[in-house]
């Protein structure tokens, strides 16, 4: 059942789903590894979906730059995304060997996710749904969106794909 699915949730269960944590949230790492989110509790997690063929690729520098720097207060975590243009076509390999190889990512990168519409990842309906997130709505306009969780697990903001990485805006949270 997707997170945000009202029409099927009980007046028993609706609490349990708006308390829900982000770090109960279930994804994978690009090599299919199963990620616990749980073991980030102390540390900041900026989320970005990401793309390869995209004007803003050239971020994927600065993300990486972002988690060298702040390594011991945040995570950096992409989650590649094909919703807009058609900018991740490749497989799992491809993305890891490109961002590993131009950028020299070593940030943690998830398995490719739909960040909106109807088959929309969990973790992406937690970071955009107040009823979920318990601050803010939103939606993902375009790749390279940001969206910035405390230490622990409570939503901080987002910024769209022209806020770049090493921005004051985001930095200022840190």
């Amino acid at each position: 059942m997707k997170l945000t699915d009202k029409a099927k949730v009980t007046p028993t269960n609706s609490n349990e789903l708006q308390k829900r944590s982000i770090y109960d949230i279930a994804i994978n790492a690009i090599n299919g590894t199963p990620i616990s989110l749980k073991k980030f509790k102390g540390k900041k997690i900026l989320f970005v979906n990401v793309a390869s063929e995209c004007g803003f690729t050239k971020q994927y520098e600065d993300l990486q730059t972002l988690s060298d720097t702040y390594k011991d207060k945040l995570v950096v975590i992409g989650s590649p995304c094909n919703q807009f243009g058609k900018q991740e076509p490749g497989a799992a390999s491809q993305i890891q060997e490109f961002c590993s190889l131009n950028f020299g990512v070593t940030f943690l990168l998830t398995e490719k996710i739909a960040v909106k519409g109807a088959k929309q990842h969990p973790l992406y309906e937690w970071l955009t749904h107040k009823s979920l997130n318990g601050k803010k709505s939103s939606s993902v306009k375009w790749n390279f969106q940001k969206y910035l969780v405390d230490d622990t697990g409570q939503f901080i903001d987002y910024y769209f794909s022209i806020t770049k990485p090493l921005s004051s805006k985001i930095i200022k949270q840190l």
